[in-house]
């Protein structure tokens, strides 16, 4: 059984007062266990491409910690030069999904998140699967989209990277016209590359700061810590709307317990990063795909988190429609520099709108 929010005419943020959304949320069901959040974001002028078949369907995945709308400013500079006045891009809408355990979906699959069968135990291909179930569920659910019959583009970032690769493997396949892979953690030469990394995330995660007495005290502390300083002051405060929620010991004791807390807890967190698999199991998916339609990857030029090795990696022998380096930008594109990013997407998507020859 499925439920639809509308906030249509609403702005997605003050920030971005131009941009349009919609909230879905489904609730467990046809087999799949968890509730799933996501959003629709258009702008007003892209009403007009609703019935072009070829006009784009822009799906993102976010990176582990993150939410849905951490890419609200990168959304926005793509909407901006896809409506500009001559632009070959059209766009109809974009969805962006949370992974099952974080954002909004973690709040909600709190209690399901502590099963055995979850509980630090959630994989880059549990977030395929739910996006996947997504993409599945929305004409008998109520959203009204049959994503079958739709101009699909894939993008993700890091976690989302490897996750709309793995997804594209998954059946019944859908048919996706292109894919942007952003910082995507992957590591075809093998998971021992990324083995001290590893390591650093979960140690990261554990030792991360992950209550405050409310949003006003969390935006202050992330204000001060050296790699948030570094993100777009955009996503820091959609990141303290968005990826912070009550502290769900809060409602039980007024001010005997911390009032916010992470919406990705650090166990959630932590089990993202110790994934075995995640690394390398989409490798023979991502070489299928580049030889059956355009996939683009964006890397940051600096390598504070992934080393320059495992990004050569990911290059080497595999026919990319594009590569693009952003050279002063790290791993965390999408929350440093998400109007280049935004950019760099629109370039891609750009080249897919020109004729080209078979592949």
């Amino acid at each position: 059984m499925g439920c639809r929010i509308a906030l249509t005419a609403l702005p997605a943020h003050p920030l971005l007062s131009r941009m349009l959304e919609e909230s879905v949320t489904y609730a467990p069901g046809g087999g799949y266990p968890l509730w799933l959040t996501a959003k629709r974001y258009w702008l007003p002028a892209f009403e007009a491409n609703a019935s072009d078949p070829a006009a784009l369907t822009l799906l993102f995945l976010h990176a582990t910690s993150f939410h849905k709308e951490t890419w609200m400013p990168t959304l926005d500079a793509i909407f901006a030069l896809a409506s500009s006045e001559g632009s070959p891009v059209k766009i109809r809408e974009a969805w962006c999904l949370d992974c099952p355990n974080h954002g909004a979906s973690g709040q909600l699959n709190a209690a399901a998140l502590l099963q055995p069968e979850f509980f630090l135990n959630f994989s880059c291909e549990r977030y395929a699967q739910a996006a996947h179930h997504f993409l599945s569920v929305g004409p008998n659910e109520g959203a009204g989209v049959d994503f079958r019959k739709r101009n699909l583009v894939g993008i993700g970032h890091s976690l989302g990277g490897v996750a709309i690769t793995m997804l594209q493997a998954l059946e019944p396949v859908f048919p996706f016209s292109a894919l942007v892979l952003i910082e995507p953690l992957l590591s075809p030469a093998g998971s021992h590359h990324l083995s001290r990394l590893r390591e650093i995330l979960v140690k990261g995660a554990y030792e991360r700061r992950d209550v405050w007495s409310d949003r006003e005290h969390a935006m202050a502390a992330l204000k001060r810590r050296e790699r948030t300083q570094k993100w777009d002051p955009r996503i820091l405060e959609i990141f303290v709307q968005y990826g912070i929620l009550q502290h769900p010991g809060a409602r039980y004791a007024e001010g005997a317990y911390p009032g916010v807390t992470l919406a990705c807890s650090r166990d959630q967190e932590a089990a993202m990063y110790r994934d075995p698999d995640g690394a390398t199991k989409p490798t023979e998916t991502l070489n299928r795909l580049c030889h059956t339609y355009p996939v683009h990857l964006i890397l940051g030029g600096i390598p504070d988190f992934v080393p320059k090795r495992v990004h050569a990696a990911i290059k080497e022998g595999r026919p990319f429609a594009s590569v693009t380096t952003i050279e002063d930008a790290g791993h965390l594109i999408v929350q440093e520099v998400p109007d280049r990013l935004g950019k760099a997407i629109y370039n891609a998507l750009v080249m897919n709108a020109r004729p080209r020859s078979k592949l």
